[in-house]
């Protein structure tokens, strides 16, 4: 069944339907990962988008039970430039469109993925339509009155209901202490990671009031990634401006957003973010280079940093701000996502700084 991307600058991209087939719109933005699209979908930052892969060939490893990021597919739809029918991986249980189908997610293949990457490129982010209904005006019209992906609290939608506890770490013996993470769209890898690391871990919803958090005696707090403009969630800024100074924090994408404005910094939206596992990244601290994943596209603004926070981690791309940290008042946080998934693990020594401060802290 044919179908089409239509970009509010008018422009309409056609070409296959795969995986559900209801109208969506989103703000469409792209990945330059090679592999890892199961995490993608799952990764709840996307909450609100429509993703573009820039590798050609995708769906070629199936879907799988080990590699989701969240409980389901979060993105609003999917573009790829050709899809895989016919996965070949020991742990595939279903192919890409189905995995798609049965979440009522859609998809759109045979696309020139280059050419809408370089648009976004150029002119930078943009709303978008995936529909099967060979109407793109109609579908433009419409999404001239639908409201802008910065003014929505996505967070709100991906955040957990309730408070739980992560029992998917595997402690090995006595738990070295509780942290809590704010969840504001985490990916299952944080909580993994804090699990391994031998740490209880209560992740507590995005809405949840600073005195009920400390309530739980945390050794640390962190501060999830999630979808949207940090300036829409000005009740969570509220809460982790009340944590400074009690207890450790740590923020992670937009963690980092959140806790920089409760520090009296200011975000602004990137003109097409930073999205994919190969984003270099210079540690200010150890003099070093690395290669990260990424996902956002909101930053900090260094022209208003207050004095006490010292920038640890650029971007070598184009000079963001990566990283951050306020000594007096145990805050640290980076931009980038330590976690991966998708993406290298050469970050993941961040959770041992923010657990060691936790450590000396108690």
């Amino acid at each position: 069944m044919e179908a089409y991307l239509a970009l509010e600058d008018g422009s309409v991209y056609w070409g296959d339907s795969f995986g559900g087939v209801d109208s969506v719109q989103g703000e469409v933005v792209f990945n330059t990962s090679m592999t890892g699209y199961q995490e993608m979908l799952t990764d709840p930052s996307y909450s609100g988008q429509i993703v573009i892969p820039t590798y050609p060939l995708i769906g070629n490893y199936g879907i799988n039970r080990v590699d989701g990021e969240s409980v389901k597919i979060q993105v609003a739809g999917f573009a790829v430039r050709s899809e895989c029918q016919a996965p070949s991986h020991i742990l595939s249980e279903e192919t890409l469109g189905s995995y798609l189908k049965r979440h009522g997610v859609p998809g759109i293949s045979g696309l020139d993925t280059r050419a809408v990457a370089r648009k976004l490129r150029i002119h930078g982010v943009m709303r978008g339509v995936i529909s099967a209904d060979g109407k793109p005006d109609h579908a433009l019209e419409e999404l001239q009155s639908a409201p802008a992906y910065g003014t929505l609290d996505l967070a709100s939608l991906v955040s957990s209901a309730h408070t739980y506890d992560w029992e998917g770490g595997g402690i090995q013996g006595e738990a070295q202490g509780t942290i809590v993470v704010v969840d504001c769209g985490v990916k299952f890898n944080i909580l993994r990671i804090l699990g391994r690391k031998g740490w209880n871990v209560k992740v507590v919803p995005i809405h949840t009031d600073h005195r009920d958090i400390l309530a739980l005696n945390p050794d640390g707090v962190l501060i999830s990634p999630g979808p949207g403009d940090p300036i829409n969630l000005q009740y969570a800024i509220d809460n982790v401006e009340k944590m400074i100074g009690r207890v450790p924090l740590f923020g992670i994408c937009l963690g980092q957003q959140l806790l920089g404005r409760a520090l009296g910094a200011q975000t602004y939206k990137l003109k097409f973010g930073h999205r994919g596992g190969n984003h270099p990244v210079k540690d200010l601290v150890r003099n070093r280079t690395f290669v990260t994943a990424q996902n956002h596209g909101y930053a900090i603004d260094p022209d208003s940093m207050p004095s006490t926070i010292r920038v640890t981690h650029t971007n070598l791309n184009d000079s963001t701000i990566e990283g951050i940290v306020d000594e007096s008042n145990m805050v640290m946080a980076v931009q980038y996502h330590s976690e991966s998934s998708p993406g290298p693990k050469d970050n993941e020594d961040q959770f041992d700084v923010f657990l060691n401060m936790a450590e000396r802290n108690k």
